[in-house]
């Protein structure tokens, strides 16, 4: 298990989020994120697709936006005002575009063969 340094990184989407690793483990298919999405960012729709086993991601939102910011997703396992537990690699999500203060979330992701 590898702590990362704390250091923001671009989202993969390229769409304007940054993303802070907290632990990521390639041994035991896991890791942590802190997720923060500034005023104009967004995330469209997609799935995140892996080589093998089944794709678990549990995410907490530590500040909403006061506009938009909102996760969408077609189909998710736990759906609670500010945790969200769903299959990336299953079901289409995404993000709409945050319009007023920055959006921050706790994600969790991990792999079960």
């Amino acid at each position: 298990m590898k702590v990362e340094r704390k250091v923001w990184k671009e989202g993969r989407q390229g769409s304007g989020y940054f993303k802070r690793p907290l632990i990521v483990s390639k041994r035991f298919k896991f890791d942590s994120y802190l997720l923060k999405f500034p005023v104009g960012s967004a995330i469209g729709l997609h799935k995140d697709t892996v080589s093998e086993g089944r794709h678990f991601r549990l995410n907490i939102i530590l500040r909403q936006s006061r506009i938009g910011g909102e996760f969408i997703c077609s189909e998710t396992i736990l759906d609670w005002p500010r945790i969200k537990l769903f299959r990336p690699d299953l079901q289409e999500h995404a993000v709409t575009k945050v319009e007023d203060r920055s959006r921050y979330v706790l994600s969790i992701g991990w792999l079960r063969l």
